[in-house]
């Protein structure tokens, strides 16, 4: 574990479905049904609360789906966390069609509602990294910016966790994070 902005910021790897925050960042896909990785562990392990409030918020918000980069809150189920935010990250086309700035949408607007729903700790994932093959040193430098900028300006959250899945991922993350 290492800590960053006084531990404001921690990396750490783990399992993100047994952070016990007041909400974890699932890396989405634009359906909110549930999908392979991080979002089928999460759906997997809420239970049916989730998609549910998933299904509630297609039929009367995103009817075509949430759109890559924004983000909603819902219960978390079963989980130990109180929510989750899902956010849409980008798939990597190679940095020409504006990956770059979608990616960094998905942490601001994580966090904005986790600051409108008051919520104090939030852990994230690393977004778009996995099947949509963002490359991660690319995502750490625009996570941690990204992060570092909001928390600059906001006391809410008060904490924001990365956990990451294994160890070379979190060493990925720490060398290119701009903290």
């Amino acid at each position: 574990m290492q800590e960053f902005m006084s531990g404001r910021v921690v990396v750490t790897t783990g399992d993100i479905t047994r952070e016990a925050v007041d909400a974890i960042v699932n890396a989405a896909n634009s359906s909110l049904l549930g999908g392979g990785g991080v979002d089928g562990a999460i759906h997997r392990i809420g239970g049916p609360e989730i998609l549910e409030a998933c299904q509630q918020i297609r039929k009367e918000r995103y009817t075509e789906g949430l759109p890559t980069g924004e983000a909603v809150i819902t219960t978390a189920g079963r989980l130990p966390a109180k929510h989750v935010i899902h956010t849409v990250g980008p798939v990597w086309f190679g940095g020409t069609h504006g990956e770059e700035h979608l990616l960094g949408n998905c942490y601001w607007n994580s966090l904005t509602l986790a600051g409108e729903f008051g919520l104090h700790t939030v852990a994230f994932p690393a977004i778009s990294t996995g099947a949509y093959r963002f490359p991660r040193d690319k995502a750490a430098a625009i996570a941690s910016m990204t992060v570092k900028d909001f928390l600059e300006h906001r006391a809410l959250p008060e904490q924001v966790r990365f956990v990451l899945f294994g160890e070379d991922e979190a060493r990925v993350f720490i060398e290119n994070s701009r903290f």
